[in-house]
């Protein structure tokens, strides 16, 4: 096993965020039912856990998630329509070209791949 780190993201509906994150490329790799151990196979695992009720209240999300994938525009074309930005994936200042989603109850979700990596088109 190599050393790592794995998010763990409450969730209101635990079916619903499981589906989200499956259209990710993430498989459920076990937990019990109140728990959702993922992993994608390319070094993302993350553990979607039931939120206490009311703790999670619909436009005050405060959690975040980065996915670093080299198949941006793929994953935006997936998400066709579920963009925060309707622009779709965009070179950053910050030296990413990325999307955003709101994910499982509003958790932002950003899904990019530094500018530099990506190849020349052309």
């Amino acid at each position: 096993m190599n050393q790592r780190l794995t998010a763990i993201l409450p969730c209101n509906d635990l079916d619903a965020a499981q589906r989200f994150f499956e259209r990710l490329g993430f498989k459920v790799d076990g937990g019990p039912d109140d728990y959702r151990m993922m992993s994608d196979g390319r070094g993302g695992d993350i553990h979607l856990q039931a939120a206490v009720d009311g703790w999670l209240v619909p436009g005050r999300n405060p959690f975040g998630l980065y996915l670093y994938r080299e198949n941006v525009d793929e994953l935006a074309t997936a998400f066709a329509g579920e963009m925060i930005e309707p622009e779709g994936p965009t070179d950053k200042p910050w030296g990413m070209y990325e999307f955003a989603l709101n994910g499982p109850d509003e958790t932002l979700v950003r899904i990019g791949w530094p500018t530099r990596l990506r190849p020349v088109s052309g």
